[in-house]
């Protein structure tokens, strides 16, 4: 017999089914208004006893459909919400979980809500449901009845151990920042050393965002990134990555704040996914150009200071990195474009498509320069992503979109005026924008192949 729950209310498995070990838990939800469309998806975190997932792998969607221990499967991504009954199912065998694991949680997103000005207002009859997977009878059910009006993602329900008992919750909670909610609510701060595992469970351990290692962070962002290039076709696509950073004497700010760190940072998961090598190719520019080291997940931590700050006389006296100084603290566009395109048609040729991310914060000096260099570099396999930073004579470079005399539109411009207020998924999913449009023009025109 199914029991309906309120929200909060609770369920104890272990108890009401005690040999049952294949449960299925199947979420359904409707569009308020007929031909609307809503992306939502359900994703899951599977939680150690501290509340954090213990490994990437433990964090399911329909991006990494299976957890690492095998007992949890994802049905796929339902992207229209429509007919009856569970538009997205999970799967938990409970005898294969790992002991590690003393939580499961449930959340339902709305894919890019805020950018599209949707929430969970326009969804009814939305559902979160446990039952039998083997004969499919419905042991406990939760029907959301509470209104949201500006929420983008919801806390559903969970599967928690007590007592050594499984036992199942109705939460309902709405949060208005999407899938970033739960990102920064199950992957948080905490310090390695804080950290116990039992010895006998045999699973990585990720340590957080500002242990020096870095690697949650970095992972966590790979998964950001899967879930932009899953959306937009081009998961299984393999191209080269490179970074090109202003480095002008009004980026001293942006420098000596954290803030290009900060960006390099969520840059160098893009090529992890994306690049041949898994390495971000790096220039900066001023009135002058310089490639630097290449980046990886390896060295990514504290990059900036270790290839622009090693003067430390200018640090202290100029207050400036030395490579700002050694680069001159003009604009220079042109000269590191023509630069970025010898590398990658004459030194290391290839028919991979090449994605360059552009930051600058404007001050553009010579427009023809740079028109002429981007129009050029339209017969390449090279794509521009220009990002305009915390400022507004950004000249030519707002101007690509609409530049005629190309064989294909090769570049695309957004700006922010502080990085540290997109959100991973916002800067991804306007990283990304125009790129997958311009490798299916790239390949028509013969450029990719």
């Amino acid at each position: 017999m199914e029991i309906e729950l309120s929200k909060g209310g609770r369920f104890n498995l272990s108890k009401e089914a005690p040999n049952l070990k294949k449960v299925a838990i199947g979420l359904g939800w409707q569009i308020n208004k007929a031909g609307q469309t809503c992306d939502i998806d359900a994703s899951v975190f599977m939680l150690g006893a501290n509340g954090k997932i213990p490994d990437e792998k433990y964090f399911i969607f329909y991006n990494n459909l299976e957890s690492v221990d095998g007992s949890l499967r994802h049905s796929g991504d339902n992207r229209t919400g429509e007919g009856n009954g569970d538009d997205e199912t999970i799967y938990v065998d409970l005898a294969k979980v790992n002991p590690a694991i003393q939580e499961i949680v449930f959340v339902v997103t709305i894919h890019q809500g805020q950018e599209k000005n949707q929430n969970f207002s326009q969804i009814k009859n939305a559902f979160i449901k446990i039952y039998n997977h083997e004969n499919k009878n419905s042991l406990a059910r939760y029907n959301l009845r509470e209104a949201f009006s500006q929420e983008t993602a919801l806390e559903f329900g969970r599967l928690y151990k007590k007592e050594n008992e499984w036992r199942f919750q109705a939460v309902g909670e709405g949060y208005s920042s999407g899938l970033q909610s739960f990102v920064d609510k199950y992957i948080v701060e905490t310090k390695q050393e804080e950290k116990k595992v039992e010895p006998k469970v045999e699973i990585p351990v990720v340590t957080s965002y500002i242990d020096i290692t870095k690697k949650a962070e970095i992972n966590l962002l790979k998964a950001k990134v899967d879930i932009v290039l899953e959306k937009k076709g081009i998961s299984k696509n393999v191209a080269r990555v490179a970074l090109v950073l202003d480095i002008s004497g009004s980026m001293n700010h942006q420098y000596n704040s954290g803030a290009v760190q900060a960006f390099l940072e969520r840059i160098v998961p893009i090529a992890s996914r994306l690049d041949d090598n898994k390495t971000l190719d790096v220039w900066f520019f001023g009135s002058k150009s310089k490639r630097t080291k290449s980046v990886t997940e390896i060295n990514v931590d504290g990059y900036i200071n270790k290839e622009c700050g090693e003067n430390k006389r200018a640090l202290l006296v100029f207050k400036m990195p030395s490579l700002m100084i050694e680069l001159g603290g003009g604009n220079n566009e042109s000269l590191v474009i023509k630069d970025v395109i010898k590398k990658y048609t004459q030194e290391e040729p290839s028919k991979l498509p090449t994605l360059i991310v552009f930051l600058s914060d404007g001050g553009v000096t010579d427009e023809q320069g740079i028109k002429k260099s981007v129009i050029d570099a339209a017969k390449y396999p090279i794509f521009w992503q220009f990002v305009g930073l915390a400022g507004s004579n950004y000249g030519i470079l707002e101007r690509l979109d609409t530049m005629g005399d190309r064989i294909v539109d090769n570049a695309d411009f957004f700006h922010v005026d502080d990085l540290g207020k997109i959100t991973d998924e916002q800067l991804y999913e306007r990283l990304l924008n125009e790129f997958p449009s311009w490798m299916k023009q790239a390949t028509a025109r013969g450029i990719l192949s």
